[in-house]
């Protein structure tokens, strides 16, 4: 098996921090989740991250007018210049500086930066300004006195305003104009937060942190910018009096004369009136305070953004307390209010059309779009606030299931990648999930001493388990009838076993002598074994449902943190703390194979580790462990950035998977930053605190795994905390500190052959379709394993062909032929005939197919028939009455032939008789 896993898709987090975008169309929205883009497609109910990586958190982002180029800034000053065509960063420039915003012209043909106190005018690359280098600089302003926080591009791209923290909003010229110059707008007592220009005039709107809002009207029209002459600068002859004649100076001197002449002419004709008048200026029309009606019920609540609409002259500003407020320029009416968190509102942006409005709030990593005329949520999406501890795949590989250390849990899907349910009885954090064999219902363990079974169909927590005495749970298993959960004590060394059906606990299993860290049952419907792992060094095989409290014990190398079942229920593997994994045979109990994972599993070193990364290492090991769909092979993941895939039989590692480069997390690299080394070693263990306010405590407790909660700032470390193969072998997902990272095969880019002879190629294979000889183009194009030359060799087959052609095909080719049609079925527009393959495979291979082997590939059509049947019927529900009204008009076609008939034969009668 080939394992060309490509990043496909990061669920879980839609929004860390940062700058929300809408698309010009208004139909999908860009949200920045950490490191990395996501695009949220609402019309089509669709997300998308791009598969660009950056080295920290993105912060700035704009969208070029013509919704093609995308500017993303992190956190680091490093700009990256993204094609959203091709998904692609195609240039890369690095301001060495934080940069608070950063803004397209509305001409698209220049693009403006904030850094520091200082803005920075670029030309933008492309068809607009003629200009393809990219960030070429035009000019840069330096007025501000402290930071700068937004500003905005005047409708005509001719002037650009700046707010900064310093209280004033600046206006800049871009060019040259002899009646504008740099203007500054006052009257605020905080820094500036937004300033909007309007849609067709240099009137301005400024915003600042304490809710005041000044509104400046403009002396002048746009029409009446006087551009200012550029007079070049004239070089003088060096005169020789041998040389020049008297007659040529005599002449220039008249000339200069008559010029000016005329020029104080010119400026006799203008009166000192219209020169005061032709030159710009602003005049404060009225100041709002924003802020007071947020502040009679949170005195300290401060305005954190804004967002203004020229066209409809809506404005949208959001507040620290998590409530935002519409209000409608010039008049400043209340139009709409709504408190959606209890955190802070870190970004707002409008649609083209003024009607959606996307919040983002950074504290809870919530996205909301809020459609303000209906009242109603477009799109309502929050990643777990916590980490995400464990995740699952269901049996059919359509929905994944995610526990997180908030006690909330909740199901993805993974077509649309959207969450559409969250479960949130549990009051404590979540160990474990797992999905029933039938897909109808989900179990999940807590710290909270309780098991609760939550119904997939609608969506409601049907069944409590508990224990005896308070018992902190930390792993848990369903059997595959669904009919027994089992759950795992972390605190008490216990393992319980209960009915689905009545509720009741059946068994309480004792033997093992530390927490017990994984347990799961076979996947085999006719075994009732459970195997678990423990700290004490052992793993257990237990038959509690027929055998009782009986057991069997296998020691250990080191402690047992994993355990995951092959899919045939014949093989266990265990993942102990010393980096190892191990295979056993769950029959004869004896040792199949092992693996030594340390060293591929790698380790960073976090900016406080008092040891280097290698000595770091020692301490690391695999925590989470699944087999692969085929089960000849096992991915493993831990406390480190990796994520490997080995092969069991061989025991080596086929693939290494690095799953973020992102510096914005501990422990990415191997080593410090010397430049973070200064003359009294890591500046990160340098405590800033006097002595009497605390010392010298920077050091972090031992045994802390999860970070220093009493530190000033806290840094996630990079770690993976739960991975899972999906059932049908396509694609993996893996719970990490980033969120929950969906990896898939990527077969298109890849030439991976399967029992490839010398004639197999493309040419051969369309002679064969030419001379009809499909059978052989068939097998010929499925061993090239080029995917488009397969579909184009099934579409050129005849429809009375297939049942044939299947029935002489041989049973190892089957399974390669259904995974194929599997994706046909899906983005094929040729369903009917794709469904004549399906339906002759199965009539005539089904009885020989073996359901362990094929299980992958019959578990992929099966996603492929559900994702259809589910699209069809939207359609039919959404058009029944259009569909009722067209199957109607056959009805009154044939009465009105009928009718056309009946006449005709009573005319042709009467012309008989009249002819008689």
């Amino acid at each position: 098996m080939k394992f060309h896993y490509k990043f496909q898709n990061l669920l879980g987090t839609v929004y860390r921090k940062g700058d929300l975008l809408f698309t010009p169309d208004g139909n999908s929205v860009i949200s920045p989740v950490g490191n990395r883009i996501s695009i949220f497609d609402l019309k089509n109910n669709k997300s998308l991250t791009l598969p660009i990586e950056s080295r920290y958190n993105y912060t700035a982002l704009d969208l070029s007018p013509n919704g093609c180029i995308l500017l993303a800034i992190n956190e680091e000053g490093e700009a990256h210049l993204i094609s959203l065509v091709s998904q692609t960063v195609i240039h890369k420039y690095r301001f060495k500086r934080k940069v608070q915003a950063v803004k397209f012209s509305p001409d698209g043909k220049h693009i403006a930066v904030c850094k520091e106190n200082n803005v920075f005018v670029f030309k933008a690359p492309g068809p607009y300004s003629g200009e393809f280098n990219a960030f070429y600089m035009e000019r840069v302003f330096h007025g501000a006195y402290d930071e700068t926080t937004c500003l905005d591009w005047s409708f005509d791209s001719r002037i650009l305003a700046v707010g900064s923290k310093d209280m004033a909003t600046k206006l800049y010229p871009l060019d040259k104009w002899s009646n504008f110059h740099i203007c500054s707008l006052g009257s605020h007592t905080e820094g500036i937060v937004g300033c909007f220009f309007e849609g067709n005039n240099y009137d301005i709107t400024t915003i600042s942190r304490n809710g005041q809002m000044c509104i400046w009207e403009c002396s002048l029209d746009p029409e009446q910018l006087v551009a200012k002459e550029e007079i070049p600068s004239k070089k003088k002859k060096q005169i020789n009096d041998s040389d020049e004649d008297d007659v040529d100076v005599t002449k220039s001197l008249e000339r200069s004369e008559e010029e000016i002449t005329k020029a104080l002419k010119e400026i006799d004709v203008n009166d000192e009136e219209s020169k005061e008048t032709s030159k710009l200026f602003y005049k404060r029309l009225g100041r709002h305070y924003l802020g007071d009606e947020v502040r009679k019920e949170n005195r300290e609540a401060l305005l954190t953004s804004a967002a203004y609409h020229k066209k409809t002259k809506i404005l949208i500003t959001g507040f620290s307390t998590g409530a935002f407020f519409i209000h409608e320029l010039p008049d400043v009416n209340v139009i709409h209010s709504l408190s959606i968190s209890e955190q802070k509102i870190s970004s707002i942006a409008l649609n083209n059309t003024g009607d959606w409005i996307a919040l983002g709030c950074s504290g809870l990593g919530q996205l909301l779009v809020w459609e303000w005329q209906s009242e109603t949520y477009v799109m309502k999406q929050q990643g777990h606030s916590n980490n995400m501890s464990c995740v699952t795949y269901s049996t059919d590989g359509q929905l994944l299931a995610t526990g997180g250390e908030d006690g909330k849990i909740k199901l993805w899907n993974i077509h649309s990648g959207f969450c559409f349910v969250t479960f949130h009885e549990h009051t404590s954090a979540v160990t474990g999930v797992a999905f029933s064999g039938n897909k109808k219902f989900l179990v999940s363990a807590s710290l909270d001493s309780t098991v609760r079974a939550f119904d997939v169909i609608r969506y409601r927590n049907f069944k409590t388990f508990t224990s005896t005495r308070p018992v902190q749970f930390s792993c848990i298993g369903v059997d595959s009838s669904g009919e027994f959960v089992a759950a795992g004590g972390q605190d008490i060394f216990e393992i319980y076993l209960w009915s689905v059906k009545t509720g009741r606990l059946l068994e309480i299993l004792a033997g093992h002598e530390g927490p017990v860290s994984s347990l799961v049952f076979s996947p085999t419907l006719a075994s009732t074994v459970m195997v678990s792992v423990s700290w004490d060094k052992t793993m257990k095989i237990w038959d509690a449902i027929e055998k009782g409290s009986a057991h069997e014990t296998i020691d250990l190398t080191s402690d047992g943190m994993c355990v995951a079942f092959k899919p045939d229920g014949q093989e266990v593997a265990v993942a102990t703390l010393n980096g190892q994994i191990t295979v056993f045979n769950v029959k004869t109990s004896l040792q199949i194979s092992s693996i030594e994972g340390r060293n591929d599993l790698g380790s960073g070193r976090s900016e406080t580790d008092l040891i280097t990364a290698k000595k770091n290492l020692e301490a690391k090991s695999f925590t989470s462990l699944c087999w692969s769909a085929d089960g000849e092979s096992i991915i493993a993941g831990g406390q480190s950035k990796n994520v490997c895939i080995y092969n069991v039989k061989e025991g080596l590692i086929l693939k290494k998977f690095e799953i973020t480069q992102n510096r914005s997390l501990d422990a990415v690299d191997d080593f410090i930053n010397r430049r973070k080394l200064t003359e009294f070693d890591n500046i990160a263990l340098i405590e800033e605190r006097e002595e009497r306010e605390g010392g010298n405590v920077a050091i972090k407790l031992p045994g802390v795994r999860k970070g220093d909660m009493s530190a000033r700032s806290i840094k996630p470390e990079i770690r993976v905390f739960s991975l899972q193969f999906s059932p049908t072998g396509q694609s993996w997902a893996a719970a990490t500190t980033e969120g929950l990272l969906i990896y898939g095969l990527n077969s298109s880019f890849v030439f991976d052959p399967w029992d490839l002879q010398i004639g197999i190629t493309p040419k051969t294979i369309r002679d064969a379709i030419k001379e009809e000889d499909y059978i052989n183009a068939l097998i010929m194009s499925l061993k090239l394993n080029e995917v488009n030359l397969i579909q184009e060799v099934i579409e050129s087959i005849p429809l009375k062909d297939i049942e044939l052609l299947v029935r002489d095909l041989e049973e190892k080719y089957i399974e390669r032929l259904l995974i194929i049609i599997a994706t046909f079925v899906e983005e094929s527009r040729h369903l009917e005939y794709y469904l004549c393959w399906v339906q002759q495979i199965l009539t005539l291979h089904g009885p020989k197919i073996n359901p362990q082997k094929m299980l992958p590939s019959l578990l992929a059509m099966e996603k492929s028939l559900i994702r259809k049947n589910e699209q069809l019927y939207k359609i039919c529900d959404y058009n029944k009455y259009t569909l009722k009204y067209v199957a109607s008009l056959g009805d009154t076609i044939n009465k009105k032939n009928e009718l056309k008939m009946e006449i005709e034969t009573e005319d042709e009668e009467e012309s008989d008789l009249e002819i008689e």
